[in-house]
């Protein structure tokens, strides 16, 4: 079964805090002890479930070892939730209180910035652990909020200098590179076998405001799908980010309307891949155009020897190459570039110029960790947290003088 087992169904294991919108299960009083070691805070609606879902079979692995409670606060996301670890639901601060107080817990892991996750903060008998979603060169990456926590995992070097370089007076002692757990595990292929050359196209969505917005989608992505489809031999899978779909934006939208459009129009093999996990796409594909994401770093360390292509919607390079180092091992794709796509994506199909420079920007962003030692760094990394917990919390003990 390797690292990780299979997940199931959550069923009893599930816990409702008694609240005026929700009924308190028999033999479950408030107040009562929820038993685990480790709380994941997710306080966020389901439109950000995706931050979650990929660390759950992480967690699922350390549940083995340190018992593991998920606490929500949003009804929806509690009831969206698909995993056979322990989840809670406090919708109101005092329910959050009386959960915290009358349990144990002794490490708290984050896996976003949610503003919301200070109300988990004031918990002062847990050490307090962000792990993020994913590792990416977005701005939001890097937020003055890590301050905050006790410890901050980070993927390796890159994410260090990124801390480095966006936070004043940050103490990047509390950094702890642990790698990228989620790229240890295999899940099975989803592309059916094809005798085509196989091009994965991955946009990231809009973000939360026009600093995070890295999307090729609205700007390029049309003629990115025209250009691909121009190639001889190809099967291009389109597989956008979960939000893309459902942009509020209608530019956005309508964008990925007539990508959609055009791929069924072409018929052949190619693949609208609106859901499912992004991982089971990577084993079946020859090359990758993505924006600056975290899908792209995944590729990279997965797919190494893959060639990639980057999308710059700002035409900005000299601000890509110095914000997002894996642009400099691939080919940039912005207005002075778009017009001659098709050509260079035949070109690298063939010949693969940057394959050693990724060798090299690969080790930047995860070290030399190879498949599976991610995990068991992050094991460690949680079992030590857990560990010096249980050390400081036995000498803050304070004397009062008589």
């Amino acid at each position: 079964m390797g690292l990780f087992g299979n997940r199931k169904k959550a069923g009893d294991v599930r816990r409702i805090l008694d609240t005026p919108s929700g009924p308190m299960p028999a033999g479950y009083e408030p107040g009562t002890a929820v038993p685990g070691t480790v709380a994941v805070y997710f306080a966020d609606d389901p439109r950000k479930l995706y931050q979650l879902d990929q660390w759950l079979p992480v967690l699922e692995r350390l549940d083995r070892e340190h018992p593991v409670t998920i606490i929500t606060r949003n009804r929806k996301t509690y009831e969206a939730l698909d995993t056979p670890l322990r989840t809670v639901l406090a919708p109101a601060f005092p329910d959050l209180v009386q959960l915290y107080e009358g349990s144990d817990f002794k490490v708290a892991v984050y896996v976003n910035n949610s503003v919301h996750n200070f109300h988990s903060l004031m918990q002062r008998h847990m050490l307090h652990v962000h792990v993020n979603h994913g590792e990416s060169d977005k701005v939001c990456m890097v937020s003055n909020q890590v301050k905050a926590y006790d410890r901050v995992f980070i993927a390796g070097e890159a994410a260090r200098r990124r801390h480095r370089a966006a936070l004043m007076e940050f103490d990047d002692a509390a950094l702890v590179p642990v790698g990228r757990p989620q790229l240890d595990l295999r899940p099975a292929p989803v592309l059916a076998p094809s005798t085509q050359r196989t091009i994965l196209y991955a946009p990231t969505w809009e973000g939360e405001n026009a600093s995070n917005n890295y999307t090729s989608v609205d700007v390029f992505g049309p003629a990115i799908t025209e250009s691909v489809l121009a190639v001889p031999d190809v099967r291009l899978v389109y597989k956008p980010h979960p939000r893309v779909a459902v942009s509020p934006i209608p530019e956005i939208a309508a964008a990925h309307r007539e990508i959609v459009r055009r791929l069924w129009r072409a018929g052949g093999e190619h693949v609208v891949a609106e859901h499912g996990d992004i991982l089971a796409v990577f084993p079946g594909c020859d090359l990758m155009i993505t924006d600056v994401s975290s899908v792209g770093l995944d590729f990279l360390y997965l797919r190494q020897h893959q060639p990639m292509f980057v999308a710059d919607r700002h035409d900005d390079r000299e601000r890509l190459h110095t914000e997002a180092p894996i642009s400099r091992c691939a080919d940039v794709i912005d207005s002075a570039t778009i017009g001659t796509l098709t050509g260079t994506v035949a070109a690298r199909l063939d010949h693969d110029e940057y394959r050693q420079a990724r060798a090299a920007v690969r080790e930047l962003y995860f070290g030399d960790l190879a498949p599976g030692e991610s995990t068991i760094r992050f094991l460690a990394a949680i079992d030590d947290a857990v560990r010096t917990r249980d050390a400081n919390l036995s000498v803050t003990t304070v004397e009062v003088p008589a």
